[in-house]
């Protein structure tokens, strides 16, 4: 079960290239009944996912913005053990967005990193990723190096080998300004893309590209076929170009959202009340692409 990178892959104690494959929630704090171990044995049997990953916000009303950090700890602890016992990879993911310069909550993650790390350092199927989307005109590759550079150590006095995802600038597009500035310690570090199919096309797809050239290990932890709004229509072509380029590259890909949020990228429709076992007819049409894409990989 346990990963390490090698080169631009993932790969098992065996040497072989693991991708993984699944479906993100949406945040903890808006969505927290789809934390159930039903909901990802239907993900897993139905849909064919193998990992599950954790949208802790940290504003939006989330862990640094009025919720409960020990109900959304609580979560966590849930989702990290139902993975365990499904045989299913977990992303322990500090979802930043809002607040798009990491710095600005360094303190604060080093201390959700400690928690986490220390409590979850034995499950080889954790995965962490440090900083969903950097973002914001004055936000820098420079800003997110020095910002991975103490979190990744404060995870590391706990979990030595566990695999972390470091996110990139302009919402992690910028995955090609990584190979000539790394972070430190590089050992079992991915750098995050994100896409949404209807607004991020040819160019994006080539810094992916420029990246993986490079050297560069890039694991897509979140996108969706509508626009960047997780919102609007459907673009099928793009979203066939997108898979092209992470079927051809094995890169590991997770698909927003599991929720019933009325909006393009939650996969549920918006009157579905079902936790789990959904039938076509309680998907909506991005949920549904998902699902058949994920079953075809």
């Amino acid at each position: 079960m346990k990963l390490h990178v090698e080169g631009t892959h993932l790969k098992n104690a065996s040497g072989e290239i693991v991708r993984l494959k699944g479906v993100s929630s949406h945040g903890l704090q808006m969505y927290p009944e789809y934390i159930t171990k039903d909901a990802f044995q239907t993900l897993r049997d139905d849909w064919k996912a193998n990992v599950i990953r954790l949208a802790m916000y940290t504003q939006e009303g989330g862990f640094l913005d009025g919720s409960d950090q020990e109900e959304l700890f609580a979560l966590i602890d849930n989702g990290v053990k139902y993975t365990k016992e499904l045989g299913m990879y977990c992303i322990i993911d500090w979802h930043i967005l809002s607040d798009g310069q990491p710095l600005d909550h360094k303190e604060e993650a080093k201390k959700y990193f400690e928690r986490v790390s220390k409590a979850y350092a034995s499950c080889d199927h954790v995965l962490y990723e440090i900083c969903n989307e950097p973002n914001g005109d004055d936000v820098t590759w420079a800003d997110v190096k020095a910002y991975a550079d103490e979190v990744i150590p404060v995870i590391r006095k706990n979990d030595k080998d566990n695999v972390i995802l470091v996110g990139t600038t302009t919402w992690s597009q910028d995955v090609e300004e990584c190979a000539k500035n790394p972070v430190k310690d590089s050992k079992n570090v991915m750098y995050v893309c994100h896409f949404y199919a209807a607004s991020h096309k040819d160019d994006k797809r080539a810094k992916v590209a420029q990246a993986l050239s490079e050297g560069t290990p890039v694991f897509v932890s979140e996108f969706s076929i509508c626009d960047a709004s997780g919102n609007g229509a459907l673009d099928y072509e793009q979203a066939d170009k997108w898979m092209q380029l992470l079927d051809e590259n094995h890169i590991s890909f997770i698909g927003w959202n599991l929720s019933n949020k009325d909006e393009s990228s939650a996969v549920l429709l918006p009157d579905c009340k079902k936790l789990s076992g959904w039938d076509e007819k309680d998907l909506n049409e991005s949920g549904k692409w998902l699902r058949n894409t994920l079953r075809n990989r």
